[in-house]
């Protein structure tokens, strides 16, 4: 299994709203708790989220170039504009730049440069195309693989190969292969047999087409080819694990010898593939999901030479298309977020480019934006937060009434050992090795994503370097690595409204104090609680424990799988499980280690409402948020998250100290009358 984290919101992830703007100077303010967001026509006790956010909701209409839009979206896009500046200034040269500047400066600047990119044409695909009409023999897969692996993003072609830490001892990286091949968003893609999976496959088909027609088929032999893809992709995919089985990771535990690997997938010359990888020596390897090597051995033998070439020459067009001209951006474009997301304009460029940026160079631009918004103060804050939160998860634990003492013990143990990352990270990764040159964007690219991949497999038999982060701060997010056991806050997320200096205790710990205890919770959730205080997958629990938690799990999933998403399209519970827990688990430490940061004080109410009111306001307006419902479905499928609307109503449907503040009575939406509470 591939490092698996656990992020608080997926929202801010996506491309950057399209207005027309200019670089900002500083980043805008709005507080913690907006009360021209609330809908106070709205019963609370009814429907919060609507009370909350109804005021949002209307104002905020989904940009034309999104799939959805929220206040981590916004946020992210504010970021985004507030490094565009950085970045225009950096790519002016000058003797003054510092090497990371000129790094971060010189890659924005190409990718900007959208005249000489047309001129390069189809120019970036010459090579790995001669390389694929060049394969003589499937054996030549594997110097291919070998090459093109460490060049493109994402793990499309045929497999994922890297390296990880070792699930038996958390202290040293092993290599991993693990599944992949696949160009939907997800494998279920491939296999649901309802009318709506079967037009995007049609769709998808066609867009294969139309790709491989930009790199010089015929349309007779381009839609032959797109056949090829599909047959090809499909069988991986019913080979491959489901995203909840993938939740539980002892199904993606399964460590090999090269021999063994050899042995299991006869057909793919590892012993090349391994050699061009400088890891002729590797002794163990994880094999992520060994039934899906079995079929990849199936179909090397039985798909012919010139379909394979065909899955090979779509996936490098598929891993290029957004850094080649105007005609492959469209096109890939056009499928993957107007056809799957219903997004109907491509964002400006500079919000491309700063997001390549951040991707590949992203503690460089990190740098320069922790210098100049996150303060010493925010980061003391911040953590003195997350103590109080803590504190209140080991109060919890001590009190439990159906966790036993052993399991209690380690429990505690655990949580003492969990590493607090806020900001960014001690040490700034050097770039100096990257080479860059302007007027070759796609070069760009591939170089850094080369630098990237190098520096992972250097990490194959080396003791784990527990200070790496692995998401850049200008991000808006949070995650909890349960193999590391830490909790990561970038910079990006702890500004305003989601962290407010200006604002009192109340909204900032129900929205950022919410979002530590969501990430603490993690570490105690469905798939968290497997690994133990140093990050070994290891079962710590008493079968009675474990089942009594399972029990108050399910409580959980029967709830929310009763939410509607879309259409008739229902939460998989099972799936969103592990966030939905921390949602519940990680806004009642919140409330907790608030009363306990203000126990001292003399709380008057403001903006008419009640500290707790306020509390449970900044809690929700977090989550406000607009999706198109081509975005919902694609969710529905992917996404570990549930909507916005029932992170916030299904949690505070279960908490009796939100009943009290809004005095909701018995049979009010918001009050369950068998409350869920695991924590």
């Amino acid at each position: 299994m591939k490092r698996t984290f656990f992020a608080l919101a997926l929202f801010a992830t996506s491309l950057f709203a399209q207005t027309e703007k200019r670089p900002l100077a500083a980043l805008p303010y709005t507080p913690s708790l907006d009360v021209p967001s609330l809908d106070k026509a709205a019963d609370p006790c009814t429907d919060f989220y609507q009370y909350s956010c109804g005021g949002w909701i209307t104002a905020n209409p989904i940009p034309p170039d999104q799939a959805a839009w929220s206040v981590y979206g916004k946020t992210a896009d504010e970021n985004a504009q507030f490094l565009w500046g950085i970045l225009e200034e950096a790519s002016k040269p000058s003797a003054d730049r510092t090497p990371s500047q000129q790094k971060i400066g010189d890659y924005f600047a190409s990718c900007m440069d959208t005249a000489a990119i047309e001129r390069r044409g189809i120019g970036p695909l010459e090579l790995p195309l001669a390389r694929i009409d060049a394969m003589k023999t499937k054996r030549d897969l594997a110097p291919f693989l070998a090459t093109e692996h460490w060049s493109s993003y994402g793990n499309g072609f045929l497999f994922g190969f890297g390296s990880d830490q070792d699930f038996g001892d958390a202290t040293q990286v092993i290599a991993s292969a693990g599944a992949g091949g696949l160009s939907l968003p997800d494998r279920d893609y491939y296999t649901k047999t309802d009318a709506k999976s079967q037009e995007i496959r049609d769709k998808y088909k066609a867009h294969v087409a139309r790709m491989l027609q930009l790199i010089g088929e015929t349309e007779k032999r381009a839609a032959a080819d797109a056949d090829a893809v599909l047959r090809i992709e499909t069988e991986l995919a019913k080979s491959s694990l489901t995203r909840v089985e993938r939740r539980d990771p002892y199904k993606q535990y399964h460590k090999m010898s090269p021999a063994k690997l050899k042995a299991l997938t006869p057909s793919f010359d590892w012993t090349r593939y391994l050699a061009d990888n400088g890891l002729s020596d590797v002794k163990t390897i994880n094999v992520s999901e060994p039934k899906f090597f079995s079929t990849v051995d199936r179909l090397l033998k039985t798909v012919s030479l010139a379909d394979w070439k065909a899955y090979l020459r779509w996936h490098v067009a598929h891993a290029r298309a957004p850094y080649l001209s105007e005609r492959f951006v469209a096109e890939d474009f056009g499928f993957y977020r107007k056809t799957l997301r219903g997004v109907s304009q491509m964002p400006a460029r500079w919000k491309q480019c700063v997001r390549y940026v951040d991707r590949d160079l992203g503690e460089a631009l990190g740098e320069e934006f922790v210098r100049r918004t996150f303060t010493a103060e925010t980061k003391q804050k911040t953590i003195e937060m997350t103590k109080l939160v803590e504190k209140a998860m080991e109060h919890e634990i001590r009190t439990l009434d159906w966790m036993t003492q052993p399991t209690k013990l380690r429990a505690l143990e655990k949580l003492h050992s969990i590493a607090n990352k806020v900001g960014y990270p001690e040490r700034w990764r050097d770039y100096s090795k990257v080479e860059l040159q302007r007027g070759d964007f796609a070069g760009n690219v591939v170089r850094a994503t080369r630098f990237e991949s190098e520096r992972e497999i250097r990490k194959i038999g080396q003791p784990l370097d527990r200070g790496e982060w692995h998401m850049t701060p200008p991000t808006v997010n949070a995650y909890y690595n349960p193999q590391m056991n830490d909790i990561n806050f970038p910079a990006g997320v702890l500004q305003p409204p989601l962290y407010d200096p200006k604002m009192d205790d109340a909204p900032n710990y129900g929205n950022t104090g919410s979002t530590i205890g969501h990430e603490l919770t993690h570490g105690f959730d469905d798939e968290g609680r497997k690994f133990d205080a140093q990050g070994n997958l290891k079962d710590w629990w008493t079968e009675a424990d474990a089942k009594a938690f399972e029990e108050r799990v399910g409580c959980l999933q029967n709830q929310y799988a009763e939410y509607v998403i879309v259409d008739d399209i229902h939460i998989n519970s099972k799936l969103t499980s592990g966030e939905d827990v921390a949602d519940l688990g990680g806004t009642l430490l919140a409330y907790i280690a608030w009363k306990e940061a203000v126990a001292n004080e003399n709380l008057q109410p403001q903006d008419g409402f009640t500290p707790d009111q306020r509390f449970f306001i900044g809690f929700a307006q977090w989550a406000c948020s607009n999706q198109r419902p081509e975005n919902e479905r694609v969710n529905a499928l992917t996404n570990p998250h549930s909507p916005g609307r029932y992170r916030i109503n299904g949690i505070v449907s279960n908490m009796p100290e939100f009943a009290k503040a809004f005095n909701c009575g018995e049979g009010k939406p918001m009050v369950r009358k068998n409350i869920c509470k695991i924590w």
